[in-house]
């Protein structure tokens, strides 16, 4: 059987990968420690002002980019 090289791949071919093969909990192990070696990305603070128009922006962010990111998939 040979080793297969996780840090070879995408954040995004790592989950697939788990997803496909649950039992292999080296590949839950790298997917966690990748995640988890992402920064947090501080949007806003609880006391800031425009809390909710900051909020509601980021998920707008979000949801165009992951609508991009579809769209060109489907290409």
């Amino acid at each position: 059987m040979s080793q297969i090289n996780y840090d070879a791949m995408s954040r995004d071919e790592l989950k697939q990968y788990f997803l496909k093969h649950r039992g292999d909990h080296a590949a839950f192990q790298a997917y966690l420690d990748r995640i988890n070696q992402r920064p947090l990305k501080i949007i806003v603070s609880p006391d800031d002002p425009d809390f909710d128009e900051k909020v509601q922006a980021a998920i707008r962010q979000k949801l165009e980019t992951a609508r991009n990111k579809s769209s060109k998939g489907s290409q």
